[in-house]
C-alpha cells in the first residue's frame, strides 16, 4: 500500500513536530562507496553499514567558527549549509518565536547585499534554498553551482557579520506580519491546534521545549528593533555557528574562500543551549479534541531522551517495528487481520535534549473507540513483555540502510550530507554521530530493543483523542499592526547604513548539466526500455509506465485507477500483503504506486546487489495482484477515509472544486472521486482494469542503475520476459473538452466557518502545449509572474502587504491540457483585497507591465544556474525521463534548454505569457468563512456563489 493515507492520518499529530529533527537522520555516503559488485546478503547489517559514511575534514577559524567540508566530485555543485546553535528552546520568557522570526529577516537583506536573499540566490542558480527553525537550531542551506561558490559564501558572511544596518522597522513589521499568516495557515488544518494541546499537557511550566518554535501572537507583536539587535548580537557569531560544504569541493580549496569571508567576522557571545531534563508525568494524562477531521484518532505520547542518548538507535527501531514499517505489528493487527482502524503509526521525534515517542491509529467507521483504544493497550503491552523478533529488528534495520543507500547522491538541501554532518556537530558535537548510530544499527539485538521500550513505554503517558466536530478552542488573533506601520518600537531610520563595504566575488564560468547519456532496447515482451546508467550509489530504479493514470477512469466509477492500484501490493496469487511487506524489508526494497492523471506507474527502488529477487517481488505485484474481497473491503474504507480527509483541508477543497469548473465533469481531467464513487467499486472493476490497462502492450520501463545495460536486460527479460498481453481490447481515452463550462471572472465561494486564513485558488484552461518550445518561454515568463519566490504575486502579498505566508502561480501540465493556478492561503480580513491585487498584478503583467530587463536575466540565470542541481540524483532524473517521453520531447532536451534560454528576451516572453493567459478567464474558488469574506468578495464585482463545504458521506 502506498504511504500517502498513513502519513495523512499521523500529520496533524507531528506537523509541528516535523519542523524540527526528524526521528531518523537523513544520512548519506561518500562517492567512494563500495561499489555493487561488493555485494551483501539480504539483512548483512555490516555490510550495508560499510556502505554508509561521509569522509569529511574539519577545522576552525581564528574567530571559533567551526568548518566542515566533504568532497564529492560527481557533479559540478556545492551544497552550503550554515547552522546556528540556537533554537526556539533558547528563547527568554516573553520572546516566543522569536528564533523562527529572526530567521525570516536573515533573507531580507544585509547591508551589502540589501535586496531579498533569494534574488541573489536565483542569479547564481541556487537549488534547495531556504531556511528553518526548530527548538535546537537554526539553519540556511542552499546548492549552488561550483562556479558560484564564492559568492554564495559572499552573501552567507555577509548576513553573519554585517546585518543590522540593513534591518528596519518596515521589515520586522513585514516579516512578523507574514510569521503570523504562517501561524494562522498551520493553525488552520484539521489538527492545527493539537501541538499546543501536546506541549501545554506535556512539559511543565518554563520548560525549554513547553513552547512551539513558531510562537505566541503576542510575543511576536511584542517583539522590537532592540531585541532584533541583541539577538543578532548574542546568537549570530562565528563561534555560535557551524558551516558544512558538501560536494565539488576539497577543503584545501575551502580554507581559503572561508577565511577571506568570514574571518573578519569578530567573535560574539557563544549561546550555551537551554539545559531540558526529560519531563517525567506524574499519572496518565487525557485529552479529547474536535476538529475537522474525517475520522477519530487516538494517539499515546511519552516523553524520551535526546539524539546523544545510547538508547536512541533501539528506540528508533523500536518504533519502527511497531508502528513505523509496513508490516508493523500495529498495520498487520488492527489494519489488516481485526480492522479496527484504518491507519496506524509509531515514530520517535528526536530532539536535543530530550525526544517524544508516539503511537497513533485512526478508527475505522463502525468500530467503537472503547475497543480500538483497548487493543491499542493490549498490543502495546505485549510488545513490551515479548519485545520484537531478530528477523524484524534485520528487516527494520535493513529497510533503514538500504533507504539511506538510496539518498547517497543529494550533497545538500533538507536532507543530504552537509545537513548530516552539520546536524552531528551542531546537537552533538560530532560530525561522525551519524557512523556511530549506524554502527549501533548493525550490532543491534532483540533485546536491546525490548530493553529500551520497556524502559520509556512503561512511564506515564499523555493520551490524545481527536475526534471530528466542531473546533472547541479558539484560534490566537494577532493585534492589528500591519505591514509598514509603526509599531510600539521607536522609529528607525530607514536608510541602510553600511560598516564596510564588501564588493561581491565574480561568477567567472557557468557549470553545465552532464545529462546521462540514454540508451534503448526492447524487451521480450515488446516493452521498450530507456535506460541510463549513474555509479554513484549501488542502487537500481526501475519504472513500469502504462498509458493510463486518473484520466482512465470510467465517469460513474472515479478513483477506480487509484483504487486498483493500491491494492496490486495488497495480496498476490502467492503473497498476502504481510508476505509482500516483510520481503521488500528484508530485500532493502520500496515499491511504489502512482503516476497522476496520464499514466499509471510501479516504481521499485532496489539495491543492485538485490535486484533479481526484488524484480521478481515487483513482478508478482504488478502480473498476480489477489484483489482479495477483504483487501478491498479494508482499502475502500482507507480511501474513503482520505477523501473525506481531503473534504476538511482548504486546499483539499479548492482543487477538488476547480477541475470541474475548468474541464467539465465529464471530462478525464474533469472529476473527482467521491465516496459514492468508490463505494460502487467491485472487485470485477479492479480486475477489468487491470487487463484494459496494466498489461506489456500499454506500457513502458525506465531504468537507472549503476549496472550496465545488458544485465538490467537480461535481468528483466529474466522476470518479465514471458509476460503477454490479455486477449481483452487495450483501453482507450478521449480527451473532448465539448462540456467544458465558460468559466471567467466569477467566484465560487466555500463557507468554512471560524477560519482565520482563506484559501484562494484561480485556474483557467490555457491553449499551452507542454511539448512546445513555446512552452518554455511561458515557464520562463511565469518566473516573473508567479513561478517564484521572488515573483510579483508572492512579493507583492507576502512581502510587501504581509497579508499572506506565500501565493504561487504555474501551470500543471497533463499529456492533453495545461492548466495555470493561482493559490496560497491570506489572512481572512484581506481575502477581498488579495483576490484584487492577484488580478490586477496578473493583468498588468500582461498587458502594461511585462517581463522587465532585471527580470529577465536573473531568471535566465536561474533556469541555466539550477540545471545541474535539480538533477543531482537519480529520482530526479527518472522522472525526467518520463516527463520527455509523456511529452514526446528529444533526449537532449534539458540540456538544450541553455541555448534556448539564452536566445530569450522580455518580448518574447510577453507574447508568449499573453497568447496563453487572460485575467478575464480565471474562475476563483474561496475556501474561507463567508460572514467574514462575503461582502469582500461581492465588492469586487463579480459573481459570487455561495457554496456549503461539500458533503463527506
Amino acid at each position: 500500500m502506498n504511504s500517502a493515507y498513513r502519513l495523512a492520518t499521523t500529520s496533524f499529530t507531528a506537523i509541528a513536530l516535523a519542523i524540527a529533527a526528524p526521528a531518523v537522520p537523513a544520512f548519506a555516503a561518500e562517492d567512494g562507496a563500495p561499489t555493487a559488485t561488493e555485494s551483501a546478503e539480504p539483512g548483512d547489517l555490516t555490510q550495508l553499514v560499510s556502505q554508509v559514511a561521509i569522509p569529511y575534514e574539519q577545522f576552525e577559524l581564528d574567530n571559533g567558527l567551526t568548518v566542515i567540508v566533504h568532497e564529492d566530485r560527481k557533479a559540478p555543485i556545492v551544497g552550503v549549509a550554515v547552522w546556528y546553535n540556537v533554537g526556539s528552546k533558547d528563547e527568554p520568557e516573553g520572546k516566543t518565536g522569536f528564533a523562527h522570526l529572526f530567521e525570516h529577516l536573515m533573507f531580507n537583506g544585509s547591508e551589502n547585499a540589501p535586496n531579498d536573499y533569494f534574488q541573489y540566490l536565483q542569479e547564481i542558480g541556487a537549488t534547495d534554498s531556504n531556511g528553518t527553525t526548530n527548538f535546537d537550531r537554526t539553519n540556511y542551506f542552499q546548492t549552488v553551482p561550483r562556479p558560484a561558490l564564492e559568492r554564495a559564501l559572499w552573501l552567507e558572511s555577509d548576513r553573519m557579520g554585517y546585518l543590522l544596518g540593513a534591518v528596519t522597522q518596515e521589515k520586522l513589521d513585514n516579516q512578523r506580519g507574514v510569521v503570523q499568516n504562517e501561524k494562522r495557515q498551520g493553525d488552520n488544518q484539521p489538527g492545527g491546534l493539537v501541538f499546543y494541546e501536546i506541549l501545554d499537557k506535556m512539559f511543565p511550566e518554563g520548560h525549554p521545549y513547553g513552547h512551539t518554535p513558531i510562537g505566541s501572537m503576542a510575543d511576536l507583536d511584542s517583539a522590537s528593533m532592540e531585541d532584533v539587535r541583541n539577538w543578532f548580537r548574542d546568537k549570530y557569531g562565528p563561534n555560535n555557528a557551524t558551516i558544512v560544504l558538501a560536494g565539488d569541493i576539497s577543503a584545501a580549496e575551502a580554507r581559503p574562500m572561508v577565511e577571506q569571508y568570514f574571518g573578519p567576522i569578530p567573535r560574539g557571545p557563544v549561546n550555551n543551549p537551554a539545559e531540558a531534563a526529560i519531563p517525567v508525568l506524574e499519572e496518565d494524562i487525557r485529552s479529547v479534541m474536535r476538529d475537522r477531521v474525517a475520522a477519530t484518532t487516538i494517539t499515546k505520547y511519552w516523553p524520551a531522551p535526546g539524539i546523544t542518548s545510547e538508547e536512541l538507535t533501539a528506540l528508533n527501531i523500536g518504533t519502527s517495528i511497531f508502528g513505523g514499517l509496513a508490516s508493523s505489528r500495529l498495520d498487520e493487527v488492527l489494519v489488516r487481520d481485526e480492522q479496527l482502524a484504518v491507519g496506524v503509526g509509531a515514530g520517535n521525534f528526536d530532539f536535543q535534549r530530550m525526544g517524544i515517542l508516539l503511537v497513533n491509529a485512526t478508527l475505522k467507521p463502525g468500530v467503537e473507540l472503547a475497543t480500538l483504544e483497548a487493543r491499542l493497550d493490549e498490543l502495546i503491552a505485549e510488545y513490551i513483555a515479548e519485545g520484537p523478533t531478530e528477523d524484524e529488528v534485520r528487516r527494520a534495520a535493513t529497510s533503514q540502510l538500504a533507504t539511506t543507500i538510496r539518498g547517497l547522491e543529494q550533497v545538500g538541501g533538507f536532507g543530504g550530507k552537509a545537513v548530516t554532518l552539520a546536524r552531528g556537530e551542531v546537537l552533538a558535537g560530532d560530525p561522525g554521530l551519524f557512523k556511530k548510530q549506524f554502527d549501533t544499527l548493525a550490532s543491534l539485538t532483540a533485546a536491546d530493543v525490548k530493553a529500551a521500550m520497556e524502559r520509556w513505554l512503561t512511564r506515564p503517558s499523555f493520551t490524545l483523542v481527536l475526534e471530528p466536530g466542531e473546533r472547541d478552542s479558539q484560534y490566537e488573533e494577532a493585534s492589528s499592526v500591519e505591514a509598514g506601520e509603526a509599531s510600539a518600537s521607536p522609529a528607525e531610520p530607514e536608510e541602510i547604513t553600511v560598516s564596510k563595504v564588501r564588493p561581491a566575488p565574480p561568477i567567472d564560468t557557468i557549470a553545465s548539466l552532464d545529462f546521462p547519456e540514454l540508451e534503448r532496447a526492447t524487451l521480450a515482451n515488446g516493452m521498450q526500455l530507456t535506460y541510463a546508467q549513474r555509479d554513484a550509489v549501488p542502487a537500481t530504479y526501475v519504472t513500469m509506465s502504462f498509458d493510463a493514470g486518473s484520466a482512465a477512469d470510467p465517469v460513474d466509477k472515479r478513483g477506480l485507477e487509484d483504487l486498483t492500484l493500491e491494492l496490486f501490493d495488497e495480496g498476490t496469487a502467492d503473497l498476502t500483503s504481510q508476505d509482500i511487506a516483510e520481503q521488500r524489508e528484508r530485500l532493502g526494497a520500496s515499491i511504489s504506486t502512482g503516476g497522476g492523471a496520464d499514466r499509471s506507474t510501479f516504481t521499485l527502488s532496489a539495491l543492485s546487489s538485490n535486484l533479481t529477487p526484488s524484480l521478481e517481488l515487483l513482478s508478482s505485484v504488478v502480473r498476480e495482484p489477489a484483489f482479495n474481497a477483504a483487501d478491498l473491503e479494508r482499502v475502500r474504507a482507507q480511501t474513503i477515509t482520505g477523501i473525506k480527509q481531503q473534504l476538511t483541508t482548504p486546499q483539499g477543497i479548492a482543487f477538488r472544486s476547480i477541475a470541474p469548473e475548468v474541464f467539465g465533469a465529464a471530462s478525464p481531467y474533469g472529476g473527482n472521486s467521491t465516496v459514492e464513487s468508490v463505494s460502487s467499486i467491485s472487485r470485477e472493476d479492479l480486475v477489468a482494469f487491470k487487463d484494459t490497462w496494466i498489461r506489456p502492450d500499454n506500457g513502458e520501463v525506465f531504468v537507472i542503475s549503476d549496472r550496465p545495460m545488458a544485465e538490467i536486460v537480461a535481468a528483466l527479460n529474466g522476470v518479465f520476459g514471458d509476460w503477454n498481453a490479455p486477449a481483452t481490447a487495450k483501453g482507450t481515452k478521449s480527451f473532448s473538452l465539448d462540456g467544458a463550462p465558460d468559466a471567467g471572472n466569477r467566484i465560487i465561494l466555500i463557507n468554512r466557518p471560524n477560519s482565520p486564513q482563506s484559501f484562494i485558488l484561480g485556474a483557467q484552461l490555457t491553449p499551452l502545449n507542454a511539448a512546445d518550445d513555446s512552452y518554455i518561454d511561458f515557464t520562463n515568463a511565469n518566473n516573473s509572474l508567479g513561478g517564484n519566490f521572488l515573483a510579483r504575486l508572492n512579493m507583492n502579498l507576502r512581502e510587501t502587504k504581509g497579508w499572506s505566508y506565500g501565493v504561487r502561480g504555474g501551470p500543471q501540465a497533463r499529456e492533453n491540457a495545461v492548466v495555470y493556478n493561482i493559490s496560497g492561503g491570506v489572512q481572512a480580513d484581506r481575502t477581498g483585497d488579495s483576490v484584487a491585487e492577484l488580478i490586477r498584478e496578473t493583468g498588468e503583467f500582461l498587458s502594461t507591465n511585462g517581463v522587465t530587463a532585471e527580470e529577465l536575466a536573473r531568471n535566465v540565470a536561474s533556469e541555466i544556474g539550477e540545471l545541474p542541481g535539480r538533477f543531482e540524483t537519480s529520482p530526479a532524473v527518472l522522472g525526467a525521463m518520463q516527463s520527455n517521453a509523456l511529452f514526446g520531447r528529444p533526449d537532449d532536451y534539458y540540456e538544450s534548454l541553455v541555448a534556448k534560454y539564452e536566445a530569450q528576451t522580455a518580448s518574447g516572453l510577453d507574447a508568449a505569457a499573453r497568447s496563453a493567459l487572460d485575467v478575464n478567464k480565471f474562475v476563483w474558488v474561496v475556501v474561507g468563512d463567508a460572514s467574514q469574506v462575503q461582502s469582500q468578495l461581492e465588492a469586487l464585482g463579480m459573481p459570487v456563489e455561495v457554496r456549503e463545504l461539500p458533503s463527506e458521506e
